[in-house]
């Protein structure tokens, strides 16, 4: 019995550590996280809670500034407080354990069918994921908050017909991700919509609502609090034309960039990505997993109209309607590749689960099926493993390690983004230096608001290293940008230009003076 127990323990011990070296090792190979998002908000907003700037700046990161920083921190304080790589290093250790989740997730949903073969099949496909790999060890929050919603998924899944502690919980873990970041909302209807299959589903919604209330309220609320304060909007600046802050006009800002544009396209989606078209990300990739399974539910409900009878349990059916109302939820709310790595990841369990219940359900001696069925959910893990293409949302080696040199702009300055991202640039800068954005289309400085007080406040007391306008080297900045406060760029003085963390960021700061002409 001991010896049992110890071989548990290692065993349970190399199940999530071997998922962390990896997470680690693909870090140190794939190279330093430089992302757009991580440029434009992620440092920054974490430096500006740090170092009070909140008062001082004017959104330099856009309409991303007032994002809640919170699931930031960790990223921004391994970065700053080990020496590169170690801390990013750390980061994808921890972005690792998601594949520790899918083992224990892929031995609940698999019950009996979990075997050697079927659990390396449904890893093997959740480790290949596009976004996932894309995403390990960079500041991007997806792949973090992917952790506490598939463990209150699997709660969900796991939970007994009284276990309403489980749900609680669950409801505690998903309304954590939600206050950390919005767009996980879209999970949450998943688990709830699946709740409506429990044996006693008003109890479970109930558990899982009030556990939700109180996770959101523990990480999202005292940002929130903050925002309708200061903003008059606890969401700012989404939602706006329901709250109508004052600093923003009453729209809603939506992003439909990659949205479906109709119903057809919308269910084309999935081949789309199997065939490399990248409509729903900024950044190429390919992937099968999700056409695949668009295939394969077709096929499970032929096979139970063939059969005529139910080849899936209640838990199995449970885990299809949380998967597929929060893909529905996902696709029709933003479609942005990124926010789907929580399904990204799942789809492994998921496909192997039909084909196992497929092949269970046509094999005539079921009892059998279990080494087929590991074997063919391996081969199609290998297939998707084979055609998958990873996102890249820039990286740079290790061996080069930015360091920017900003000794021309020594002294405290007030800066006018004209374009994004800058906000990395402000912790870089002088300190006591304004950083005051001028080209977000999303959030513009509305004439007599706050914001724009607050520059004309600034413009009044000058500080020593005067007024620049900062824009990207690669394209020039909007016209007019400068005109409301009645500045151009002086041409008599060179401009400073600022190696970017990648060369497509490259940034150019030129000196600003009155503009004569009006």
């Amino acid at each position: 019995m001991t010896t049992r127990l110890r071989g548990s323990a290692w065993l349970h011990l190399a199940i999530v550590g071997c998922p962390m070296i990896a997470g680690a090792i693909y870090t140190l190979f794939a190279g330093q996280d430089m992302n757009w998002d991580w440029q434009n908000y992620h440092e920054y907003n974490v430096w500006a809670v740090l170092n009070g700037r909140y008062d001082i700046d004017v959104q330099p990161a856009g309409f991303q500034t007032y994002f809640n920083p919170l699931v930031y921190f960790p990223v921004y304080w391994l970065r700053h407080a080990l020496p590169a790589p170690y801390g990013l290093a750390i980061m994808g250790a921890v972005h690792g354990l998601n594949l520790s989740l899918i083992y224990f997730f892929s031995r609940t949903v698999l019950g009996n069918s979990a075997n050697a073969l079927t659990l390396a099949a449904s890893l093997l496909i959740a480790l290949v994921g596009p976004m996932t790999l894309s995403e390990v060890g960079t500041s991007f929050s997806d792949i973090l908050t992917a952790l506490p919603i598939i463990f209150g998924f699997l709660l969900i899944l796991s939970a007994s017909d009284s276990g309403r502690a489980r749900i609680l919980l669950a409801g505690l873990l998903l309304g954590a991700a939600v206050g950390l970041k919005l767009t996980n909302v879209v999970y949450a209807a998943g688990a709830a919509a699946a709740l409506l299959l429990a044996a006693r589903p008003i109890a479970a919604i109930v558990c899982l609502a009030i556990g939700g209330a109180i996770g959101s309220a523990a990480t999202g609320s005292f940002w929130s609090l903050m925002l309708w304060k200061d903003m008059g909007n606890p969401v700012f600046p989404l939602f706006n034309g329901i709250f109508q802050s004052r600093e923003l006009q009453p729209v809603n800002i939506l992003d439909l960039h990659f949205m479906p544009r109709s119903l057809l396209d919308a269910l084309a989606y999935p081949f789309y990505w199997l065939v490399g078209d990248h409509r729903s990300s900024e950044f190429p990739f390919r992937d099968a997993r999700f056409a695949l399974v668009m295939i394969l539910i077709p096929l499970a409900l032929l096979g139970r109209a063939i059969k005529n009878r139910p080849i899936f349990t209640r838990r199995d059916v449970m885990f299809f309607v949380m998967f597929g109302v929060s893909y529905v939820a996902w696709l029709g709310m933003f479609s942005i590749q990124r926010y789907a790595v929580v399904l990204e990841l799942l789809c492994g369990p998921l496909i192997v689960l039909v084909v196992v219940r497929l092949v269970s359900a046509f094999n005539k001696m079921p009892e059998t099926s279990s080494r087929p069925a590991g074997m063919l959910a391996f081969a199609v893990a290998a297939a998707i493993a084979l055609w998958s293409q990873p996102g890249d949302w820039w990286r740079r080696p290790w061996s080069q390690p930015y360091r920017p040199d900003t000794a021309a702009l020594a002294q405290p300055a007030t800066y006018f983004l004209l374009d994004k991202p800058f906000g990395y640039l402000a912790p870089l800068l002088a300190p006591s230096s304004r950083f005051n954005q001028l080209s977000d289309v999303a959030s513009p400085v509305l004439p007599g608001g706050a914001f724009d007080r607050r520059i004309r406040a600034g413009l009044e007391n000058p500080l020593p290293g005067g007024l620049w306008e900062l824009h990207l080297r690669e394209r020039a900045p909007r016209p007019g940008l400068l005109d409301a406060y009645g500045l151009a760029v002086d041409a008599s003085r060179s401009c400073v230009e600022i190696e970017g963390p990648v060369k497509s960021s490259d940034a150019v700061a030129c000196p600003l003076m009155a503009n004569t002409v009006r």
